[in-house]
C-alpha cells in the first residue's frame, strides 16, 4: 500500500501525459498513414497552438476559449500550407517530404522564439482550474483530471467519425483507393488537404491544451515530435484505440518509469520502437527491390541496359572486355571498333602492330571526364589556408568531418537503397572512442582513426542485422531510433562521455609518431584533408569494383540477386559496417579539429544535416556529399554568424530550397551523370528500349 501511495501521482500524471501525447499523436497518424505525409514539422504545429494559447491566457475561461479557437485555428491553417507545400512531392516518396518538414519546422521555430521570445512562458488557467482536489487521499491538480476526460472524449469522438460517418469513410479512401474516391465525385486533392488540416487543428488543439502540461519554450517541439513517433510506431496507423493506449503507456514510461527505473527509462522507449519497427520486419514479406523511396521500375532491365551500355563503349582489350564476358553482354560486330575507342578515350590497335597492354590500362577520356571534378575538389582545399582565416579553416576542417560522415549515408541511401537517419552513432562512437583515447594518452592521430573505425565498424556490425531487412519508411524509423538511444546512452554514460557538459580539455593529436601535438588551425586542417583524401579514395575505389557493383545490384534488382543465389543481406551488412566505419573515421576527425565533444555534435539534427548533405549533391555522389557538407556548414555557422540567432531560420530555408530546387542535387545539373534523389515511378513499356535513366542507375558510381 505505501508503494500504490508512494507512486499514485505518478501513475496518473502519466496517464494525463500520454493523454496529451495521444491528442499529438492522433494527428500525426492520421497525416502519415491517411495523407500519405511524413510530417517532421508536427511538433511545430503543437507548439503554434501552445505558444498561441500562452499569450492569449489570462486566468479566465474567455481567456482559455479565445487562446483554444485562435491556437488550433492558426496550427489548422499551417496544416492546410503544409498540404499544398507537399503536394509537388507526392510522387517523391517520403525522403523528399521528410526533408521538407524537418527544414518548415526549422524555420517555424525560428519565426516562433522571434515572435514570442527564446524563454518558456508561464500559462495561466481559470481559478476553478487551477486547484487541487483529493484523489485517493492525494490531492491531485483539476485541470490535469479535466485533460484526461477530454482526451478520453476527443478518442471516443474521433473513432465514431473515422468509422461511422460518410466524412470518415471518404478518409480512409482516399488513404486506400483514391481513385475510387475521385469515381465516386469527390476530390481527393481536397480530402487531402482536409486530412493535414485536421491533423494540425489537432496539434494545436494538444498545444493550448498541453501548454500547462508541456508549457511552450525551446526544445517543446523536438521533445514532442519524437515522443509522437514512438506513439505511432508502437500503436500503428490502424486504431485511434492502439494510438491511444501505445500513448499511454509512453506516458507512463516518462513518468512512472522516471520514478521506478530511474536508469532505464531514458532507453526504453526507443528501444521499444526499434524492436517493434524491427520484428514488423521481419514478419514481414522480404522486400524484392529497394531504395530511398521504394522499388524502381523494372530494375533489372536498367540495370542490363546501363551495364550494356557501358561496356559497349570499351573497346576489346581494355579491362571492361572481361566484364563483358563474365556479365553474358555479347556486342555485334564492329560496334566496338574505332568508335566505342574513341569515346572511351582507349588507343586501338594498329595494322601490323601490337600496341603495349600498358597503353591499354591508362586511364580513358571518360575516367579524366570522373575524376576532373574530383580534382578540381582537391586543388581548391589544399589552397584554402592561404585563402581564409584562422575560423574559417576550422569550419573548413569540421565540414571535411561532416563530409565523411554525409559520404557514408551516400553509402547507405544512394547505393545501398537504406535511407538512414542514424548514422551519427556511429559516428558519436568514433568521436568518444577517439576523445577518451587522447586522454588515456594514445594520442598518434593515425592510432585514433584506426581504432576509432574499427570501433564504429563493430557497433554497425551490431546493429546492422535490425536495419538491413527493412525498406523504406521503415528503415529512417529504425535507424531514428538507433540514434536516439545512442543519445540517451551519450546523455547517461557520464563517466565515458561527460554526459550533457561533454567533453574538453583532452590532449591534442599528433599527426605522427614523435611528432608534436597540433593546435594551430591550418595544422589540424590539413592533417583532416589527408585523412579525408584517403578515405574518400578508398570508397571510390570499393564502389568501382565488382564489390560495389554488386552492392548496387541489390539495390536496382534484389529479386533477380536473390534468384541467382546471391547472399544480398550479407552484402548489405558489410556495406553497412563499412559505412559505419568510415562515420567513425569522420567523428574522429571532428573530435580532432574542434578540441571538444558535446551531444549536440552527435545528435538528430546533425543525422538529419547529413542526409540532406547528400540530397543536395545527389544521392549516389561521392563529391556532391563533400559539397553539400561543406555548404550547410557554411550556412550554419559562417553566413548565420552575419545575422545571429538566426542559424535555424537560414537552414530551414536550405533544406527547404534544396528539396524544391535540386530534386536530382548538384550531380543531377551536370546532365544525368550524377544521382538523383529519388527513382522514376513512370512505368515504360514492354515493347521498347529501356534508356539510360538521368540519375545515377544501379552498379554507376558518381564521383
Amino acid at each position: 500500500m505505501d508503494l500504490l501511495d508512494a507512486h499514485l501521482i505518478p501513475a496518473v500524471d502519466g496517464v494525463a501525459f500520454g493523454l496529451l501525447l495521444f491528442v499529438v499523436a492522433a494527428g500525426l497518424s492520421l497525416a502519415f498513414g491517411t495523407a500519405g505525409v511524413l510530417n517532421l514539422s508536427h511538433g511545430t504545429l503543437y507548439a503554434i497552438g501552445a505558444y498561441t494559447g500562452a499569450e492569449l491566457s489570462d486566468g479566465t475561461w474567455g481567456g482559455l476559449a479565445l487562446g483554444l479557437a485562435a491556437g488550433t485555428a492558426a496550427a489548422c491553417v499551417a496544416g492546410a500550407g503544409l498540404s499544398a507545400a507537399t503536394a509537388p512531392l507526392a510522387r517523391r516518396g517520403h525522403l523528399a517530404q521528410a526533408l521538407l518538414t524537418f527544414g518548415l519546422a526549422l524555420i517555424g521555430g525560428d519565426l516562433l522564439i522571434q515572435l514570442f521570445g527564446a524563454d518558456e512562458l508561464p500559462v495561466r488557467v481559470p481559478e476553478a482550474l487551477d486547484s487541487s482536489v483529493m484523489l485517493l487521499g492525494h490531492r491531485y491538480p483539476a485541470y490535469r483530471l479535466c485533460f484526461i476526460v477530454m482526451a478520453v472524449l476527443l478518442a471516443a469522438f474521433g473513432t465514431w467519425v473515422l468509422t461511422r460517418t460518410r466524412m470518415g469513410a471518404a478518409v480512409r479512401a482516399a488513404a486506400d483507393d483514391p481513385q475510387m474516391l475521385a469515381a465516386t465525385g469527390h476530390n481527393p486533392r481536397a480530402v487531402h488537404t482536409g486530412v493535414l488540416a485536421a491533423a494540425g487543428a489537432l496539434a494545436g488543439a494538444a498545444g493550448v491544451l498541453g501548454a500547462p502540461i508541456l508549457g511552450p519554450g525551446p526544445g517543446t517541439s523536438e521533445n514532442v515530435l519524437m515522443l509522437s513517433l514512438v506513439v505511432v510506431v508502437l500503436g500503428g496507423l490502424r486504431s485511434l484505440w492502439a494510438t491511444f493506449f501505445a500513448a499511454v503507456a509512453v506516458g507512463e514510461v516518462q513518468t512512472l518509469g522516471v520514478s521506478l527505473v530511474p536508469d532505464l527509462a531514458p532507453y526504453l522507449l526507443f528501444a521499444a520502437m526499434a524492436a517493434v519497427l524491427v520484428l514488423r520486419s521481419r514478419f514481414a514479406e522480404p522486400a524484392t527491390a529497394h531504395g530511398p523511396e521504394g522499388p524502381a521500375p523494372d530494375p533489372v532491365a536498367r540495370l542490363r541496359g546501363h551495364l550494356a551500355g557501358r561496356l559497349r563503349r570499351r573497346p576489346r582489350g581494355t579491362p571492361g572486355a572481361a566484364e563483358a564476358a563474365a556479365s553474358g553482354t555479347a556486342e555485334a560486330p564492329g560496334t566496338a571498333g574505332a568508335a566505342g575507342a574513341d569515346r572511351a578515350g582507349a588507343v586501338p590497335r594498329r595494322s601490323g602492330n601490337r600496341v603495349p597492354k600498358w597503353i591499354g590500362r591508362l586511364p580513358g577520356g571518360t575516367a579524366w571526364r570522373q575524376a576532373a571534378p574530383l580534382l578540381v575538389l582537391l586543388v581548391v582545399l589544399i589552397s584554402l589556408p592561404a585563402l581564409l582565416d584562422a575560423y574559417s579553416i576550422s569550419l573548413a576542417g569540421s565540414a571535411l568531418a561532416l563530409g565523411l560522415l554525409a559520404v557514408s549515408v551516400t553509402i547507405l541511401t544512394g547505393y545501398a537503397g537504406l535511407p538512414t537517419l542514424g548514422q551519427t552513432a556511429p559516428f558519436a562512437v568514433g568521436a568518444y572512442a577517439t576523445a577518451n583515447l587522447a586522454e588515456a594518452g594514445w594520442t598518434v592521430g593515425p592510432v585514433q582513426i584506426v581504432l576509432s573505425a574499427l570501433a564504429a565498424a563493430v557497433f554497425s556490425g551490431v546493429v546492422g542485422p535490425a536495419v538491413i531487412r527493412a525498406r523504406g519508411t521503415t528503415v529512417l524509423m529504425i535507424t531514428l531510433a538507433v540514434g536516439e538511444l545512442t543519445g540517451a546512452v551519450v546523455n547517461q554514460l557520464k563517466s565515458v562521455t561527460g554526459g550533457a557538459d561533454g567533453l574538453v580539455g583532452f590532449p591534442a593529436t599528433q599527426a605522427l609518431w614523435g611528432g608534436e601535438g597540433m593546435l594551430e588551425e591550418s595544422e589540424l586542417y590539413n592533417y583532416a584533408l589527408v585523412v579525408a583524401v584517403v578515405a574518400v579514395a578508398l570508397t571510390l575505389l570499393v564502389l568501382r569494383s565488382p564489390a560495389g557493383k554488386l552492392l548496387t545490384g541489390t539495390r536496382g534488382a534484389e529479386a533477380r540477386m536473390r534468384a541467382s543465389g546471391h547472399p544480398v543481406g550479407r552484402y548489405l551488412l558489410v556495406a553497412h559496417i563499412c559505412a559505419g566505419a568510415l562515420a567513425g573515421v569522420g567523428g574522429s576527425l571532428m573530435v580532432t579539429v574542434q578540441q571538444y565533444l558535446s551531444p549536440a555534435d552527435v545528435g538528430f539534427e546533425i543525422a538529419a544535416f547529413a542526409l540532406l548533405a547528400v540530397v543536395i549533391g545527389g544521392t549516389t555522389s561521392v563529391i556532391g556529399a563533400l559539397l553539400g557538407a561543406g555548404l550547410i556548414v557554411a550556412t550554419r555557422d559562417w553566413v548565420a554568424g552575419s545575422w545571429p540567432g538566426h542559424g535555424p531560420l537560414l537552414l530551414g530555408v536550405l533544406f527547404v530550397a534544396t528539396v524544391y530546387v535540386l530534386p536530382r542535387g548538384l550531380a543531377g545539373l551536370r546532365g544525368g551523370s550524377g544521382g538523383g534523389s529519388e527513382p522514376s515511378s513512370a512505368p515504360r513499356p514492354p515493347d521498347r528500349p529501356t534508356p539510360v535513366p538521368t540519375s545515377a542507375p544501379a552498379g554507376k558510381v558518381s564521383p
